[in-house]
This record gives structure tokens, C-alpha cells and sequence, in this order.
């Protein structure tokens, strides 16, 4: 759902906010595909920005957004350069200075 900006009126009676729905199938999903275009390690990076993941989660993620076996191979190596394991869990999460690279 998107909701419309609500106006500021100074009358007595508050205006009703108007809701718009939006259909998935409306959306224009051209923008997503710069996230694509993106090097493979550019999507690990921004992957782990926003959570943990394991490993197996991490590539499941990946193969959904289509990665190619060459890159699916070199993940262990990303991971080393570009994020830190947490034992407990053994979850990675994104390497504190790499957060000033994200865009």
C-alpha cells in the first residue's frame, strides 16, 4: 500500500487520508536491475548490509537473484575478505568499514 501525502489544514474537521493500492504487476521493476548488474562481491557486501546471514541462506539468496556458477564458487573467498564469523551461530555479518562503502 502507498498512502498519499497528508495536507496540512487548519480547518476544525481533519481531512481523511487517501489510500492507494498498488498492484505488484504495476510496479516498474527496471530500477532492481542495476542490483543485477552489480558485481557479484558489490551483492554479497550489500546482502550482509542489511543482516546476518549463513551461508547456505546467503547463497540460496543469491541463486534466486541468478548467480552464476564461476561466482557461486568463489563465495567462501568473499566472505573471508568482506565479512566476520560469529561462532555461535556461525552467521557472517558485514565488516564494520564496509558499511561507508554502500550506496
Amino acid at each position: 500500500e502507498v498512502r498519499g501525502a497528508q495536507q496540512n489544514n487548519s480547518g476544525p474537521v481533519p481531512e481523511k487520508r487517501k489510500m492507494m493500492h498498488v498492484r505488484l504487476a504495476d510496479i516498474d521493476w527496471s530500477g532492481c536491475a542495476a542490483v543485477y548488474d552489480r558485481p557479484y562481491k558489490d551483492r554479497v557486501i550489500h546482502l550482509l548490509a542489511l543482516r546476518d546471514y549463513k551461508e547456505p541462506e546467503l547463497l540460496a539468496r543469491l541463486q534466486r537473484d541468478g548467480v552464476r556458477q564461476k561466482d557461486k564458487d568463489s563465495l567462501g573467498k568473499i566472505l573471508q575478505q568482506v565479512a566476520n564469523l560469529n561462532a555461535k551461530d556461525n552467521s557472517y555479518s558485514l565488516k564494520e568499514h564496509l558499511f561507508q562503502t554502500l550506496q
